[in-house]
């Protein structure tokens, strides 16, 4: 439910065309709720951990279900003010709300494959906007703009509602039980105890996932936000070829969470995002090289699976570093990355094709810091004994 803000673009033209707004200026919204995603799950990751996960699920639900019912209020009462604060804020704060409840939670059912659990959770936010998208474009034909998003923000407070209240926590036996079936695989990085949420934001292996991750949603997101004009631009694209290539980069973005997650139970998460930063630099520099249309779809394909594991492999990397004693407090703060990210990453891509009229120093820039990601990548696994070391001193 809450993936359906991926479907933001669809809504983008008719409601510039009904309200007369820019279409910038209604694209904003999804730049605020996604910065307001991030931001919020660094304070509903302690609550999922203090209350659980239902609670957590019941204020998504009614956060998210109000924000979108009140995004058709501001269209009808001619409002771009009360948009931001509808959907982008009030929508916002209910997707971190309903993005940290089931994550950590279901790492704890199923220690032995958190690559594998997380990637299918987290598979579902990265396809939703192919189930929306056709469903609103009805529902607007059909039954106008405003009533689309009283109609949605209804269906998605009560199948959100229902949903929430079969996530539980395992008990400890059924943990136990789950973990000793199969002892080699999901084993920690680190040993001694587990960190609490304020232990693990003091070490240097936190800071660097931060990084990493931070790195991987920039380039990612940058990407995903001029798709369509990059092709039609680097390339000679058609606008209805590039429009096509968008629903196909999303299936490898959904897809490509579940597939590098899975991987990452066997090769390891520091091995699997080291080559997530190799694979993401030989494609940038594959696009720079090569800009024929088919060498353009086939590294953006790639790439976008590398966008969709970073989120699908983190919660289970820092299971494994810090454990799963305060995971959803912890993923919550990595997730602040996400926030500056969805600004940096278009941002930053705009501006440069604004100064420059082409995206080649963009994608340069994209390179670099994916080298340093990879840098970074190789590090980190030579600051796993500062943690355990921090674990024992119980600060």
């Amino acid at each position: 439910m809450i993936g359906s803000v991926y479907a933001w673009s669809v809504f983008t033209n008719p409601i510039a065309k009904q309200t007369g707004w820019s279409e910038s200026s209604v694209a904003f919204a999804f730049s605020i709720a996604i910065f307001f995603l991030g931001m919020s799950a660094a304070f509903m990751g302690r609550v999922v951990e203090k209350f659980g996960p239902r609670l957590t699920g019941i204020i998504a639900s009614v956060l998210y279900g109000s924000g979108t019912i009140l995004t058709g209020l501001a269209i009808h009462q001619d409002s771009i003010w009360m948009l931001y604060i509808s959907y982008g804020v009030i929508g916002g704060l209910g997707l971190g709300s309903g993005y940290v409840t089931p994550v950590s939670t279901i790492i704890k059912w199923f220690p032995d494959r958190r690559g594998l659990s997380t990637g299918l959770a987290i598979m579902g936010f990265g396809f939703a906007a192919m189930l929306t998208g056709p469903i609103a474009q009805q529902l607007m034909a059909s039954v106008g703009l405003e009533q689309t998003f009283y109609l949605l923000g209804t269906f998605y407070f009560l199948i959100m509602l229902c949903a929430s209240q079969f996530i539980i926590r395992p008990a400890d036996k059924t943990l136990t039980q789950q973990t000793d079936k199969t002892p080699n695989q999901g084993t920690r990085l680190t040993t001694g105890p587990e960190l609490t949420a304020n232990q693990a934001l003091k070490t240097k292996s936190f800071v660097f996932l931060w990084i990493m991750f931070f790195i991987n949603i920039t380039c990612g997101i940058g990407l995903v936000s001029a798709a369509s004009p990059m092709a039609q631009d680097m390339t000679g694209m058609s606008a209805q070829a590039a429009a096509i290539m968008v629903g196909v980069i999303g299936l490898f973005n959904g897809f490509g969470r579940l597939i590098w997650a899975t991987l990452s139970d066997y090769i390891g998460r520091p091995a699997t995002f080291s080559a997530i930063f190799i694979l993401d630099v030989a494609m940038l520099s594959l696009i720079l090289s090569f800009q024929s249309q088919i060498t353009f779809v086939l590294a953006l394909c790639l790439l976008m699976t590398c966008y969709g594991a970073g989120f699908s492999v983190i919660p289970a990397y820092l299971g494994d570093i810090f454990g799963t004693k305060e995971l959803g407090a912890v993923h919550g703060y990595v997730l602040t990355a996400w926030a500056a990210a969805g600004i940096v990453g278009p941002l930053l891509l705009s501006l440069t094709h604004q100064l420059f009229h082409n995206y080649t120093l963009t994608l340069a820039v994209f390179i670099l810091v994916d080298l340093l990601a990879l840098l970074i990548s190789f590090l980190i696994r030579r600051n796993f004994a500062p943690v355990t070391k921090l674990a024992n001193n119980k600060l």
